[in-house]
């Protein structure tokens, strides 16, 4: 059965390959069936069609940094069932799907693919749709949920195989980050992209740089920047938020990060404020991503945490006397609109940043914007000193006025502007 834990739902694992069929461990009971007292001529309530099931294909895992794409489902699950199609992973024997659901109404199923399968990626969808195929009509999670969805996507790169099957009534393009700036980004990212938006029906962005690069492709884009779920990190304001000893026992001030370690940071900023303040602990929160241990630098005062839960990041954060955003300036962080800018200020904690521009635009005064290192330990040093509490208290209410129940009851609307009223898509694409 189900249970669920920290608002979160969880269920047991099903299996399907095309040899041995759907085997899960159970179904979940579900609600429902006609009221014995409707008659059977009346029409079907208008808000039945307007919650069509939501079919997201992502790059990111499920169970990797709770961001964007779990705020925004886990809260669009209230009205439409989801599944969560990741990237392919390797696996052991044939191709096949795991297939759960790790939150209400939320299914993910991440493809595996066998060690000897094609690396186009093409091709290693040709393998697997089938699969899915098959799945969307006998694996007891999805039977019957997710028949002609609204198809939503993270990255272009499955794009050209995916886009408009299963009898796709709509195209969402969710564009969080210029993809194609980071990284061991594929060669062709740029083009499966044009692709995307020469085919989606309306496009989100998470920053208005990207807003307004997306603008000049297609007609109907909508910029929706990163909410926060200001109950959650407004605990680290209350008094009963115990700090953990994994900060709580270091030396102070506590200078600190929370997210991903990847090559987006400026590690020689990051080692410059661990020279500059040696009385201090830099705390760095989260887990390695295109980065290795090697490549990040190594002083006693820096502390590498790892990934954390997100359920734990209130009172780490309770921890810090100094929340950090020390983002490099390069293509990788052109277009980015940090998710942690509001977290950080609904804890009512000061916030330094290096000038990405979306912060600029957006988060300043609050945030303490700096233009070179020499800027940024100086920042940092005035917050340690006494940040002004006209600014924090201005930052909380900044996180209060923009939730993420509110961003989504936006884009909802907005999404059903664009695929209302129902319609099949995309029919040669089948």
């Amino acid at each position: 059965m189900g249970r669920a834990i920290d608002g979160q739902y969880t269920h047991s694992v099903g299996r399907l390959d095309g040899s041995q069929g759907v085997s899960a461990h159970a179904a979940v009971a579900r609600g429902g069936g006609s009221n014995a007292l409707q008659p059977v001529t009346k029409p079907a309530s208008p808000d039945i069609s307007r919650r069509f099931p939501l079919m997201v294909h992502c790059h990111l895992r499920w169970d990797f940094v709770w961001q964007r794409p779990q705020q925004l489902f886990s809260r669009l699950a209230a009205e439409h069932p989801v599944l969560f199609v990741e990237d392919p992973l390797p696996g052991d024997g044939d191709a096949h799907l795991d297939i759960t659901e790790p939150y209400a109404n939320v299914v993910r199923l991440v493809p595996r693919l066998p060690h000897d399968a094609p690396a186009d990626t093409d091709a290693q969808w040709r393998l697997l749709i089938p699969l899915i195929e098959q799945a969307l009509l006998r694996h007891p999670l999805l039977a019957g949920r997710f028949a002609n969805p609204v198809q939503w996507f993270y990255s272009p790169m499955s794009a050209p195989m995916l886009l408009g099957r299963f009898g796709s009534r709509g195209i969402v393009y969710d564009c969080m980050d210029e993809l194609a700036n980071f990284r061991f980004a594929p060669p062709d990212i740029v083009a499966r992209e044009r692709y995307l938006l020469s085919r989606a029906d309306v496009v989100f962005t998470g920053g208005y740089q990207l807003y307004e690069a997306k603008a000049r492709h297609h007609p109907t884009v909508y910029f929706h920047g990163c909410g926060v779920d200001v109950g959650h990190f407004g605990r680290a304001r209350l008094a009963s938020t115990e700090v953990p000893a994994s900060v709580a026992d270091l030396p102070g001030p506590i200078l600190g990060y929370v997210g991903v370690i990847d090559e987006r940071l400026d590690y020689a900023l990051i080692e410059a404020l661990a020279l500059a303040n040696p009385d201090a602990s830099v705390v760095m929160a989260g887990p390695l991503a295109k980065v290795e241990r090697a490549d990040l630098p190594d002083l006693p005062n820096i502390h590498w945490l790892g990934q954390q839960p997100y359920e734990a990041l209130p009172a780490l954060v309770k921890g810090f006397d100094v929340c950090l955003m020390p983002f490099a300036l390069n293509d990788a962080t052109r277009y980015i609109n940090p998710t942690k800018t509001l977290e950080y200020m609904a804890t009512g904690k000061p916030v330094v940043s290096t000038a990405v521009a979306d912060v600029v635009r957006n988060f300043t005064p609050v945030v303490d914007v700096a233009y070179s290192t020499e800027e940024f330990l100086d920042a940092v040093r005035r917050a340690i000193d006494g940040a002004d509490p006209t600014l924090l208290r201005e930052g909380i209410a900044r996180a209060m006025d923009a939730s993420w129940d509110s961003t989504v009851a936006t884009m909802r609307s907005e999404l059903l502007g664009a695929v209302m009223p129902v319609r099949a898509l995309h029919a040669g694409a089948q």
